[in-house]
């Protein structure tokens, strides 16, 4: 389980409007949330039975849960998040300006004592957790302020993703019951994610630590020690590698093969540069593993050779905006250079049901995406890749609205 949810990635890209109902009349608004709330409170005494059968103390279960109630806000934005209307340019423009670069080097110096030890001791680069900081909570001054029982409860309640919530309600009352916190200061996401580094509560009873070492893991608090030495924990945990960069921006030779910016095509940096693939001052990556081609805008965009800390990063969140958004926000943090190539600054990103019409269009073409699911992943981008090389285009897998309009053509 991801220690985050998306709703902070979607801050930075943009998100689309709430739907009509949410601009009902304040009367209907508060007629719906009080009959919707008269459910919630009979779903909570059917959900106490079985969370005393887990293990909560009755006790706590109902300290907790006084005053919860349902959260008609919360049930929109879950059925309504996420359509993403930025391209990787524009994120990136917010996930690592100048602001943000700069706050990020301040927050490193003023914790810079505990982010060395953090680093010693779980081997993850003081900057990545920094930089995973920035990200998620603009570094602790922006945390989330929604009480996480009622969300979690109302979620639960909802049905939509039933079983997953009410685990995270579970190990939210477990997390109270341990005594790392009280109700009135368990607050996060509209989602449940929780404080500087936005954990899940299950991810939180995984991974957090007390590195403080006052027998709590306080990740709420305006000390960030305990949620900065969690995210180390976390990520160690998946795998990361000291040393490693998550990625290098790379220069492609004329006449590239872009079959080869495949995510499944792994070579060593030795091998790639024999092929022409080398980093902006025109030497051979440093041998860091077996790395393989990023083309985040296709051929037009920056290119970068990814290693396997790329995807330890997206243990916490999947989208490669929001794993280059941390890898070169580190980068900058530690001193590095601005991403040097251009972007396709001409194309706009794909609304939500153009994706989708992208993967039907695609598929019944038989070029499979597996999913229609809106998410440009590596599902699509292959399939998109198989479409290009059978009509004679450039085979760079990248879905834009040129794309699409020749998708369209084809059909």
């Amino acid at each position: 389980m991801k220690p985050v949810r998306i709703w902070m990635l979607a801050a930075l890209l943009g998100v689309g409007a709430m739907p009509v109902f949410a601009q009902a009349s304040g009367a209907a608004t508060a007629m719906a949330h009080a009959g919707n709330d008269a459910g919630l409170q009979t779903w909570l005494a059917g959900f106490r039975s079985r969370a005393v059968t887990a293990g909560i103390d009755a006790q706590v279960f109902d300290a907790a849960m006084t005053g919860v109630r349902y959260d008609a806000d919360v049930i929109q934005r879950d059925r309504n998040q996420s359509e993403f209307t930025k391209t990787i340019w524009e994120y990136l423009k917010t996930a690592t300006s100048d602001l943000r670069i700069a706050n990020g080097k301040k927050a490193l110096a003023d914790n810079r004592a505990a982010l060395e030890q953090i680093e010693k001791t779980y081997g993850v680069e003081k900057e990545v957790v920094v930089a995973i900081w920035g990200l998620e909570s603009a570094y602790g001054t922006f945390r989330g302020g929604d009480n996480v029982l009622t969300s979690l409860a109302s979620l639960a309640y909802d049905g939509r993703r039933r079983d997953f919530f009410e685990s995270e309600l579970l190990d939210a009352l477990r997390i109270l019951q341990a005594g790392d916190t009280q109700p009135d200061q368990m607050k996060g996401s509209w989602a449940g994610a929780m404080g500087h580094t936005q954990f899940m509560p299950s991810s939180f009873q995984r991974h957090a630590v007390d590195f403080t070492g006052d027998a709590k893991r306080d990740i709420w608090g305006d000390d960030p020690r305990d949620a900065l030495a969690s995210t180390a924990a976390y990520l160690k945990h998946f795998g990361w590698t000291q040393g490693q960069p998550w990625g290098v921006e790379v220069q492609l030779p004329e006449g590239f093969d872009y079959l080869l910016a495949n995510r499944d095509v792994l070579k060593s940096p030795d091998d790639w540069a024999a092929l022409g693939v080398v980093n902006m001052a025109g030497a051979t990556v440093g041998d860091h593993g077996q790395a393989s081609i990023l083309l985040p805008g296709g051929a037009e965009g920056a290119a970068f050779m990814i290693f396997s800390n790329f995807e330890v990063i997206e243990r916490y969140n999947t989208a490669d905006a929001y794993v280059i958004g941390v890898g070169h926000l580190s980068d900058r943090i530690a001193g590095g250079r601005p991403i040097e190539q251009s972007w396709p600054v001409q194309d706009r990103a794909l609304t939500f049901d153009e994706r989708i019409e992208l993967q039907t269009r695609l598929t019944a073409l038989g070029f499979d995406t597996v999913k229609i699911d809106a998410k440009i992943g590596p599902l699509t981008i292959n399939a998109v890749r198989r479409f290009q090389e059978a009509q004679g285009y450039l085979p760079d897998g990248y879905a834009s609205l040129r794309l699409l309009d020749r998708v369209r053509a084809a059909g």
